[in-house]
């Protein structure tokens, strides 16, 4: 991190605000230009991103759109961030807020408000018009949650778009609750409560695995409405009482064998979910795009050994979800041509609010679409009303996110945010592998001050 930072620095000795042209024009002239995009897509989504490619360029023949898959989320941001210190940076890229940043800190990332509220008339190449912002409908067609993620960035302004998300849904082995009589836990007292009578059952097993352990301090951050990190200010504010409390409960937890993580673990917990091993489990937290991995493989004769169950993390508060978001948004980059960045803004509106793209692009990617209207789609209103714990499980995956939409949240982005959430996973892990016979609440306690002290230090 500190690497990155030393790079970043340089930039903002190297470039300004004039550098890429302040204006805020909202004109699009029709002028030939290209536009390039990073992401890291695979071929199955750049083929849907094929289809829409042209059928953007029959609206906008003179929009040339290259775009080039970089491979991870780190790897777009490590290359973008090297070409913004010689200006060749691309004109649209996946970023995560955190990404944003760090790009910003060389003032390269071009916000969005001016052409979002712009009512500038832009006639297309057949005649029809359409105005450069988004309408009334389209804004209010957006999850809140995925379209707010833009402005979490200390100034109110808007950054990016949500292209498209995923949260954290519990995996359930739905045959086991069912054969059994148990309820789905809603609230972390219900969850406590069913790990202790899985483990009645079944003592050989783990009833509970937590893929990200960044994600699940963060959430109880969130649930509980206690501080994590602020934008502005002091940013780092997660040691406090009541993170440490729910620390050293979810400690017990461990020492119970209640529950494991990725990284206690030693691979993503789906697979100790679809064991048929002895050593197992029979509730999973992991992303929504992952459902697929959280089905057993079907046994010789064509049937699945249970059936998956999906539902909502356990809350603080079930009248007040709480449920990350993730998942790409796009940027766009400033540039001296103003009409690239319009003619990028352009296509990032066309994805966006595309409900056939959407519905697509969800159904290939696992991923759930970020406006609502996509729920109407024929096409994919058939594949949510085949979802079931099986083959559909993917379905079953996506209309727990679309059920939840008022739930979702976004954690504050800043230079350094990304070593935050780093250091809030090593601390849990930390903490839920601290041994009996110490003096358990002074090591939560030193272990929260270290994790503090090592944000800080990352960003000196």
């Amino acid at each position: 991190m500190k690497k990155l930072l030393s790079v970043l620095l340089l930039l903002c000795m190297l470039l300004s605000v004039t550098a890429f042209g302040a204006a805020d024009e909202v004109t699009y002239d029709g002028s030939e230009v290209t536009i390039t995009f990073y992401h890291t897509m695979g071929s199955n989504l750049t083929a849907v991103l094929d289809n829409y490619i042209a059928e953007f360029n029959t609206l906008y023949p003179n929009i040339h759109v290259v775009y080039t898959s970089v491979g991870s989320y780190d790897d777009v941001r490590d290359q973008v961030s090297t070409e913004i210190t010689v200006g060749t940076q691309p004109n649209i890229a996946y970023c995560y807020p955190d990404h944003v940043a760090l790009y910003n800190l060389a003032r390269a990332v071009k916000t969005l408000d001016g052409y979002i509220d712009s009512t500038a008339t832009v006639t297309r190449a057949d005649g029809s018009t359409e105005i450069l912002g988004l309408t009334p409908e389209q804004k209010a067609d957006f999850i809140e949650g995925y379209y707010m993620e833009g402005a979490q960035f200390g100034d109110g302004q808007m950054y990016t778009m949500p292209l498209s998300k995923s949260t954290e849904v519990l995996y359930y082995n739905k045959t086991f609750f069912d054969q059994n009589g148990i309820k789905v836990p809603a609230t972390w007292d219900e969850m406590e409560d069913v790990c202790a009578k899985i483990v009645e059952i079944d003592p050989n097993s783990i009833p509970l695995g937590y893929d990200s352990e960044s994600n699940w301090f963060i959430t109880m951050c969130e649930q509980y409405g206690s501080p994590y990190t602020s934008a502005t200010g002091d940013h780092f504010l997660f040691d406090n009482e009541q993170n440490r409390a729910f620390i050293a409960r979810f400690r017990e937890w461990k020492q119970e064998e209640y529950v494991t993580t990725q990284k206690i673990y030693g691979a993503y917990t789906s697979g100790l979910f679809v064991s048929t091993d002895m050593t197992r489990s029979y509730m999973s937290i992991g992303s929504s795009a992952g459902a697929t991995y959280q089905r057993p493989a079907k046994g010789a004769d064509g049937s699945y050994p249970f059936e998956v169950g999906i539902a909502t993390i356990p809350q603080v508060d079930p009248d007040h979800p709480r449920v990350i978001s993730q998942g790409p948004s796009l940027c766009i980059f400033r540039k001296d041509n103003e009409q690239e960045m319009i003619a990028s803004w352009l296509f990032v509106k066309f994805l966006t609010t595309n409900v056939e793209f959407q519905a697509e692009f969800s159904m290939a990617s696992g991923y759930v679409p970020v406006i609502r209207s996509v729920a109407d789609n024929p096409v994919y209103a058939e594949f949510l009303n085949k979802a079931d714990g099986g083959d559909y499980v993917s379905a079953l995956s996506a209309k727990v996110c679309l059920s939840q939409e008022k739930a979702y949240y976004t954690s504050p982005a800043f230079v350094g945010s990304s070593v935050a959430r780093d250091a809030v996973g090593s601390l849990l892990i930390k903490c839920l592998t601290i041994a009996d016979g110490t003096d358990v609440d002074a090591e939560i306690g030193k272990a929260f001050e270290e994790a503090v002290e090592k944000c800080r230090y990352a960003i000196e």
